[in-house]
């Protein structure tokens, strides 16, 4: 994780909603200006509070950042965390896939800050993705990897299949307005995300499934969960 500049002291109630007001507004200016755009007194404005009030909980704009990156991070990790290498295949992928659509339906900011933050070269998380993200990639490879040579999987390679998951569903988000004006009003509600997870499914557990189990019966398609 990335580390704070000065070690911080136990938080008072007030100072920990203070603190959640001061990065909510952040991921909005931020999401929108980017990091470079992005200004402490534009920060102060969105939370409603004095620049001197807000410095004292954050001394530098890139402190914010990387407090927000952090978190960021850790929600973004957690659905591939959670792929069960003792699962079945098929809809431990599946899971997979809606939980990510369902992050893309309900963290849109947070989705155009990370990808802001790589088109811009990662300057500020570069190590984190080098180390933390490689290994938890590798982690799940090699769990994606062993199903594929057990014969539950057909053979591709792991990696690439996880990007391909990423670019497809996070598509849904840092391009969403894209989306809704190409679908039009009549399909562009919140039932696009279920016709997006449907689709997706077909698209890499058909294609993933092993040529003996093509003609079993489908695996449930269960919905996106409720907001």
């Amino acid at each position: 994780m990335i580390e704070r500049t000065t070690p911080m002291p136990r938080k008072t109630r007030i100072q920990a909603e203070n603190e959640e007001k001061i990065l909510d507004a952040a991921l909005e200016v931020f999401s929108s200006q980017g990091f470079r755009g992005a200004t402490i007194d534009q920060i102060a404005e969105s939370a409603g509070m004095s620049k001197p009030n807000l410095l004292y909980y954050f001394r530098r704009k890139q402190a914010i950042y990387e407090a927000l990156i952090e978190r960021l991070l850790e929600t973004w990790l957690e659905p591939l965390r959670r792929i069960n290498d003792d699962g079945d295949p098929l809809p431990e992928l599946q899971s997979y896939i809606r939980r990510k659509l369902e992050m893309a339906r309900d963290y849109p900011r947070e989705s155009r800050l990370f990808a802001n933050e790589i088109l811009q070269g990662a300057p500020r998380i570069k190590r984190l993705l080098e180390t933390e993200l490689r290994a938890l990639v590798d982690e799940k490879a090699m769990v994606l990897r062993g199903w594929m040579k057990s014969g539950r999987l057909t053979m591709v390679d792991p990696r690439h299949l996880i990007f391909a998951i990423w670019s497809t569903t996070q598509h849904y988000a840092d391009f969403d307005v894209q989306v809704r004006a190409v679908l039009g009003p009549d399909r562009a509600g919140e039932g696009r995300f279920e016709d997006a997870a449907r689709f997706l499914e077909t698209l890499f557990l058909h294609g993933l499934k092993p040529a003996s189990k093509l003609a079993e019966t489908q695996i449930a398609t269960p919905r996106i969960r409720e907001v």
